[in-house]
This record gives C-alpha cells, sequence and structure tokens, in this order.
C-alpha cells in the first residue's frame, strides 16, 4: 500500500491548519510526524484516516482516489494520547474488539490478542476492566487494540506520553521492529526530537501546517534545508547567531566580531545565521578551530547527570548542554566554545548554506 498526499489544504474556520501539503508514505515504513503543539500533526493524520476531508487537494491509496471515503471504509486504526477504552469490557475483550467486529476465527483471536498482550506486558492484566488499570496500562490496552487489527495504517497520536519512563523508553526501542514487520504504513506523531531520533524511520518536520522536509530521521536532523526545520528538530531549542559575514570575520548586532574558519570563511558575504545544538557548546578548552565566546550566566538547572546552562552574548541567549554537574551562579562571566564543525549557516531567507562537517556521513551530531 502506497498513501500519497497531494496539494492538501485543511482549514478550520480563521485558521489554516495544512498548507498545500504533498507527502508519499511507503508500506512497511514508520513515518513520524515532528512538530510543536498547533503545527498540524493530528489534523494531517485526521486527513489520512478519513476522519475529515481536506478543502482542497486529494488522497490516493495505490493511486486510486480516496479523498471522500469514509474512516469507516478504510482498513486504518488509531491510538490517541488519550487512551479510549470500552469500560465496561475486559483488557481481554478491549484488545479483541476490533477482530470480533471484523469476524475473525475465535482460535486467531485468541493468538493476537496473547501475543499483543505479552508485547505490552498485559498478559497478567486480561482479566480486569480498564477502571481497574492505571493510565499507563490503559494507554498500552490501546495500542495493543490498534496492532492486533492488522490495519494498513495505523495512526499514533503522540501514544506514549501518558506512560512511565521506563516503560516509555522500552516500547520506543520495541515499535519499530512491530512496525517493520507487520507490512503496515504507521505515522506517529510527537513534538519531542529525541523520540524521532530514537524511532527513526522517516521523519516529516511540521510548521504552521507545513511539511517543511520529509525524509529518512537522521537526515533530516542532520542536514536540514531550512532554519525552520533545523529548528524543529532540536531540544533544547537552537541556538542562534544573527550577523553579518565579511570574508572571515562575523560581526553579530551589538559589534562582537567571531572568527570563522575553512568552508565558512569561504561561504558569500553577507547577512547570515549561524545555528548550533545544545550539546556543541561546551566549557571546554577549545579545539585549534573553535568558536570562542565570553558569555555571562543566566542559571543552571541541573538534570540528572548533565547541566543546561542559560547564558548570553549581549541581547543574544544560548542554552548549553554539559555532562556533569554544573551549578554556575547568576551574573558569571566565563568563556564558551563551540567547535567550527558543529556549526550550520543559513542565509537570510532560512535556506541551508553549510551543514556541519561529516553530516551526511553517518557523523554523531
Amino acid at each position: 500500500m502506497t498513501l500519497s498526499l497531494h496539494s492538501v489544504t485543511r482549514q478550520i474556520g480563521d485558521d489554516l491548519h495544512l498548507n498545500n501539503v504533498t507527502l508519499t508514505l511507503e508500506r512497511g515504513t514508520l513515518n513520524v510526524l515532528l512538530g510543536p503543539t498547533l503545527s498540524g500533526k493530528t489534523t494531517l493524520m485526521r486527513v489520512m484516516a478519513g476522519l475529515d476531508a481536506p478543502d482542497h487537494g486529494h488522497i490516493a491509496v495505490d493511486g486510486r482516489d480516496v479523498t471522500g471515503t469514509s474512516v469507516g471504509k478504510r482498513n486504518v486504526a488509531m491510538v490517541y494520547q488519550q487512551f479510549i477504552n470500552y469500560p465496561t469490557l475486559s483488557v481481554y475483550e478491549n484488545i479483541a474488539s476490533p477482530l470480533r467486529v471484523a469476524g475473525v476465527a475465535r482460535d486467531e483471536i485468541d493468538r493476537r490478542v496473547n501475543d499483543a498482550a505479552k508485547l505490552l506486558r498485559l498478559t497478567s492484566m486480561l482479566d480486569r476492566t480498564p477502571l481497574q488499570l492505571s493510565g499507563g496500562q490503559q494507554q498500552r490496552t490501546a495500542i495493543a487494540r490498534a496492532l492486533v487489527k492488522r490495519a494498513d495504517l495505523v495512526l499514533m497520536d503522540e501514544p506514549l506520553a501518558n506512560l512511565d519512563y521506563k516503560l516509555r523508553e522500552e516500547l520506543r526501542e520495541e515499535l519499530p521492529r512491530i512496525f517493520q514487520s507487520s507490512g503496515a504504513i504507521f505515522v506517529y506523531a510527537t513534538t519531542e526530537p529525541s523520540e524521532a531520533l530514537l524511532l527513526g524511520g522517516n521523519t516529516a518536520s511540521l510548521w504552521q501546517g507545513r511539511v517543511t522536509q520529509f525524509g529518512p530521521t537522521p537526515a533530516v536532523y542532520r542536514q536540514p534545508k531550512d532554519l525552520i526545520t533545523a529548528q524543529v528538530f532540536s531540544d533544547p531549542p537552537l541556538n542562534l547567531l544573527a550577523g553579518l559575514k565579511q570574508g572571515n570575520r562575523f560581526t553579530l548586532s551589538h559589534g562582537a566580531e567571531l572568527p570563522l574558519y575553512d568552508d565558512l570563511a569561504r561561504l558569500p558575504d553577507g547577512p547570515m545565521t549561524l545555528a548550533f545544538r545544545a550539546h556543541h557548546m561546551s566549557l571546554k578548552a577549545p579545539v585549534s578551530t573553535s568558536m570562542s565566546m565570553q558569555v555571562v550566566v543566566g542559571g543552571s538547572e541541573i538534570s540528572g547527570s548533565e547541566s543546561f546552562v542559560h547564558v548570553a552574548l549581549g541581547s543574544t541567549k544560548f542554552v548549553l548542554l554539559e555532562q556533569g554537574v554544573h551549578r554556575l551562579d547568576e551574573g558569571t562571566q566565563l568563556d564558551v566554545h563551540v567547535a567550527a564543525d558543529y556549526l550550520f549557516a543559513f542565509d537570510s531567507a532560512g535556506h541551508l548554506l553549510r551543514a556541519p562537517v561529516n553530516a551526511g556521513q553517518g557523523g554523531v551530531l
């Protein structure tokens, strides 16, 4: 099965939820919709499922136009962030419900339900009702019900958000294998770049109803074609330096000058934005081609074995992610460093001029 969306637009009231979306998803693929809240992820999935019709454009399955086909006539399964289960049925019957509706044989129902229950750690709970489960267990039940249906298209709208950390991490690792073996098209919506990277597959970055880029997840992360995509795929937020590039010097708006090296120095002169991710700024001594800046600490946050340090260079603010515990007082002046190899460069229109060195050869970024 191939699902294709052609110039799909969806407007609700005065709000444009989808803006000219063209996207093709292939059978047996995992496809992540990555974007902030209100970027269009849920609306896009509803249009894919047939719950909503586009105002413009059309949707095709294996080349056949299904734009006006209702969800009931499509082989689709959906899992939402807010789990939906039948409160009076047991966990077993909740999982089995779509199979009973489809007239699947009893032995096959039993096999599929027990396989899904084992995968999602629900075997000991099959006789309980949803009200006897925790929120995470209820969500696992909803995921199991979607998996046993063996739908051609499985849509998952932030399905792990309500699970405990350990189970969420385990399922993130397990889901890609399940998706690949099923042969279905899986669409998984998330606001978290880290989740997209863990799941792999393909990623479509969304911003204000537009798909800004679609492709293999590592490629979209390492080589975003524009500044918006790079920002969507960065958490903590992407650090930005806007200024004027002249030869091998980069001048910021408040007058500070920074040196440029190698291919950065050879880029065309003019307005430019340099960008880098939080874990590429360091307190450690620089390598020979590092960009070094003296900054003022705005505060620090300790997160387990990592520290988020908020710093400012004039009016420009950054977030630095450093391994270890670094509790720095507000107002402290210190030097920070970014290796030139890790810098993105974008032109005044936000188009990518330069990706980090070795970004396309599997380098760790």
